[in-house]
């Protein structure tokens, strides 16, 4: 499969095959982070991906927002929305499983 002329989802089957033969690797690193936020299954390993949108965005990009705020990601990895702010980034977390942890450097 050319995954340079789809971006339609791909099936479990050929999501599967596409990690297993490396073929994300021959991706840019904007690439990955545009084609594996367009797919529905993951296509190469997460660590990957989460590294690709990080190095694209220029910015950390915490787990919960991959599905928290996926359509957000999606547009910002466009150009079309702003990053969120860190506020913004915690209120997505639901009240009773925020745990913020401030340090004071010493």
């Amino acid at each position: 499969m050319n995954w340079k002329m789809t971006m339609e989802q791909l099936t479990q089957e050929q999501a599967i095959a596409f990690h297993d033969s490396g073929a994300w690797k021959q991706m840019g690193i904007r690439e990955r982070a545009v084609f594996q936020m367009a797919q529905d299954r993951l296509c190469m390993p997460f660590s990957e991906f989460h590294k690709a949108c990080e190095e694209v965005l220029g910015r950390p990009v915490y787990t919960h927002e991959f599905g928290m705020n996926r359509d957000g990601l999606q547009a910002e990895l466009e150009g079309k929305a702003k990053a969120p702010t860190l506020e913004e980034i915690l209120a997505m977390l639901p009240a009773e499983k925020t745990v913020v942890l401030m340090h004071n450097g010493e």
